[in-house]
């Protein structure tokens, strides 16, 4: 996500990681960048902003991508009820305590439906709720959707929930898919953005033979069918 925001223009001020080896990689790709190296929730606000140089209100957005095992069809989908599931509430948190002008926060699609939405509704109405800060009233505009990385030219389908909210009362425009499928030898797509979907083939068609699978990707590779029989994706 920093990557992205990069390149659209953003200067990613802070960053915090639990994973040592995480950081690691982020200090040797960006030594400039002060990385906060630790459990979020147990990391004040404050302590970010100092950081980063910033005070409440200064941030132009917060983004994150939590934890996405708990809501996850690959995992036990114990969503908030399982720690990881619950560090959502530690980004909620550091949003209505900087109090950005927006933020971002991407998740696996499995947190749409757990218990029947009831995390992603109560993740919407906690990010919605007014804030109180030096006598002003501060309230984020809450808006969802899934896309589909495929959607885009990435050549994978992966299909992702994003957060997006701000406290200037703007609604939030979602980027229409640049690509999507068709009769691709019949040739139905212009340059621009009618093109197809980018294929594996495409990306990766003249690499070497890959090796054997592993036991674990073998066996994670026969639950798809079930799990798409089950859940419908």
């Amino acid at each position: 996500m920093d990557i992205g925001f990069e390149r659209a223009g953003f200067e990613i001020a802070v960053a915090v990681e639990f994973d040592p080896s995480c950081c690691d990689t982020l200090r040797a790709n960006k030594p400039t960048l002060k990385v906060i190296q630790g459990d979020v929730s147990k990391i004040a606000s404050s302590e970010i902003l100092k950081a980063a140089k910033l005070k409440p209100l200064d941030a132009g957005l917060v983004i994150g991508g939590p934890p996405c095992q708990s809501f996850s069809l690959a995992g036990k989908r114990l969503g908030m009820d399982e720690p990881r599931g619950r560090l959502v509430l530690e980004f909620i948190r550091i949003v209505r305590e900087t109090l950005p002008v927006g933020f971002v926060m991407e998740n696996v699609k499995g947190m749409a439906n757990w218990q029947g939405g009831a995390a992603l509704r109560a993740i919407e109405e906690a990010l919605a709720e007014p804030v109180f800060y030096e006598g002003k009233t501060y309230q984020y505009v809450v808006q969802h959707k899934v896309l589909d990385a495929a959607s885009y030219g990435v050549p994978q389908f992966r299909e992702r929930i994003f957060l997006v909210g701000n406290r200037i009362g703007k609604g939030f425009i979602f980027p229409e898919p640049t690509h999507r499928s068709g009769n691709m030898q019949q040739g139905l797509f212009s340059e621009g953005r009618d093109n197809r979907y980018v294929t594996v083939w495409d990306a990766i068609g003249n690499l070497p033979d890959a090796e054997e699978p592993s036991e674990i990707a073998k066996r994670v590779s026969e639950t798809i069918k079930g799990r798409i029989e089950k859940h419908g994706y």
